[in-house]
């Protein structure tokens, strides 16, 4: 029970805002605005696993937004151009891939601090996309929309491949050694390589496997508007940075689950269409959400206080 106490607390907050919607605001509960919204938040949940395994490493990823718009972009301008959805996948998944690559290499092998690198590489990329783009919109085919089913189809397909998506990395960092491999080089990079791991291809792979969901977020991201805008990532890493922190993800590395980023993400995703049915003026949403980012960093700091004085 343990081991699952902050993922539980998120839940439970999530739970008892949900009670008070459906006490206070029962019109909250329409299932299409849900499944709208739960859709919309599909690649944010993709990018947020990416995102926490790289904090887990004792990493930092903000580059994410921009590596989202990039692969966004490839996608839409390879599907415009009549390139079947099959073959837009792979081409976006080896573009988020690639730019993971360079910031893993900068990072794990040149040993640069992550924060700076991604910070770098996000300027880069958006005002290289800016510059390639000069704003123009890609228009894409409507075969392209909701992976060519119905809409409320395509939304609860991608709303369960997110999940499905989200269970296998778990399950992953569970049962699996690479899994145990990253536990180990967030918490102690150095014990980790006495006990035969090497943190530095670990921390690469990590960096890799982030670019990968990002391309993959982008392209489902796509299929849900009927243009794509170069700055369509902007944010993105501050609310998936955000959903980790929130569902229990220590930021010093080495603690926290996936279920918990949902939980996270989840909790944030509802604070804006819940005011709207409080009819609480919006100015207050950032402000509600850096308090409860705020309240779990505190959390954080308490428990890590606690250890060290055991």
């Amino acid at each position: 029970m343990n081991r699952w106490i902050r993922e539980l607390s998120v839940l439970g907050v999530l739970a008892l805002l949900l009670a008070y919607l459906a006490w206070r605001a029962p019109a909250f509960f329409q299932l299409q605005p849900l499944l709208s919204l739960l859709a919309r938040e599909a690649p944010s949940l993709v990018v947020a696993c990416g995102v926490a395994m790289v904090i887990l490493v004792r990493q930092i990823d903000i580059s994410v937004g921009s590596q989202f718009s990039v692969c966004s972009v490839v996608a839409g301008v390879l599907a415009a151009a009549g390139w079947p959805l099959a073959a837009v996948v792979p081409v976006a998944l080896l573009a988020g891939g690639s730019l993971g690559l360079v910031n893993g290499l900068l990072v794990a092998w040149l040993g640069l601090p992550s924060i700076v690198v991604t910070l770098a590489t996000l300027v880069a990329l958006r005002q290289g996309l800016n510059l390639v783009r000069q704003g123009e919109f890609v228009n894409l085919p409507e075969r392209i929309q909701w992976l060519g089913l119905p809409q409320a189809q395509g939304q609860w397909l991608l709303i369960t491949g997110a999940v499905a998506l989200l269970a296998l990395l778990a399950w992953g960092l569970r049962h699996l050694a690479v899994g145990r491999w990253v536990y180990a080089v967030g918490s102690d990079a150095e014990a980790a390589r006495l006990a035969g791991i090497r943190p530095r291809v670990v921390t690469l792979a990590t960096f890799v496997l982030m670019g990968a969901l990002t391309g993959i977020a982008a392209v489902m991201n796509v299929v849900q508007s009927p243009q794509v805008q170069p700055l369509t990532g902007s944010g993105l890493e501050l609310k998936a940075i955000a959903a980790a922190v929130v569902g229990g993800v220590a930021i010093s590395g080495g603690r926290g689950t996936l279920w918990g980023v949902l939980a996270g993400l989840l909790l944030l995703a509802c604070i804006s269409p819940a005011m709207v049915h409080l009819r609480i003026d919006a100015y207050w949403e950032k402000a509600i959400q850096g308090l409860i980012i705020l309240a779990a960093v505190m959390v954080e700091g308490v428990r890590q206080r606690r250890n060290h004085g055991r």
